[in-house]
């Protein structure tokens, strides 16, 4: 069979590609990178009609990865996708998924393990960096959780994918960000892939240690 083998080729194709056919002409050049590296990691460049963001989401999560600033997860999946290299080296990628403390939270609060597992991102939460590429229920929480005064994030990578609550969420977000920077994609698509393609633009940019 015949197809391109060689890996900086295949790498700096597709990047050719997406800027070929997606309409990103709305967006500064930083955002615009970040942009073809959420369309690469989806495959759909039709994305960038939906993307509903904050001037500064760039520029605030570069800064804040670069500071070493935790990074908060709502899922394994996001986590697991990062790019470790391209952190500071004190950087902690925090998903509470898991946690013993879950389950009972989320009886105690009467939501998804998803929201319980926000309740236990206090401690890390102001200056960090959130990439939510899962539970809509995840962004909504975390939102209620602003709105009580917990501590701000330094940006909001927001992914949450599904029926039932993504688009609600994500709208809820673009319609008041609580003063946070943020970049989400309208509707119901999203996913893991995306959310931590999204902080590996943030560390990484568009060429070199990314492929």
């Amino acid at each position: 069979m015949i197809y391109e083998r060689e890996p900086s080729k295949i790498y700096d194709l597709s990047f050719q590609t997406v800027r070929s056919e997606a309409q990103l002409g709305r967006f500064s050049a930083d955002t615009a990178d970040l942009v073809v590296r959420l369309i690469h990691a989806c495959g759909m460049t039709d994305i960038a009609e939906d993307i509903a963001c904050t001037a500064d989401c760039v520029e605030a999560g570069r800064t804040a990865l670069a500071s070493g600033a935790s990074i908060l997860c709502d899922v394994e999946m996001v986590a697991s996708g990062i790019i470790r290299r391209g952190l500071a080296a004190q950087a902690n990628i925090v998903s509470t998924i898991g946690h013993p403390e879950t389950a009972a939270i989320a009886q105690r609060i009467g939501n998804t393990r998803s929201a319980a597992a926000v309740e236990l991102w206090q401690e890390h939460l102001g200056g960090s960096v959130v990439a939510i590429g899962n539970a809509p229920t995840a962004l909504f929480h975390l939102l209620e959780l602003l709105d009580q005064g917990w501590p701000k994030p330094a940006v909001i990578l927001a992914f949450p994918v599904g029926f039932i609550g993504a688009a609600e969420s994500k709208a809820e977000l673009a319609a008041n960000p609580r003063g946070v920077p943020f970049i989400t994609l309208s509707g119901r698509r999203g996913g893991s892939a995306m959310a931590s393609a999204a902080v590996n633009a943030l560390s990484l940019g568009l060429a070199g240690d990314g492929r």
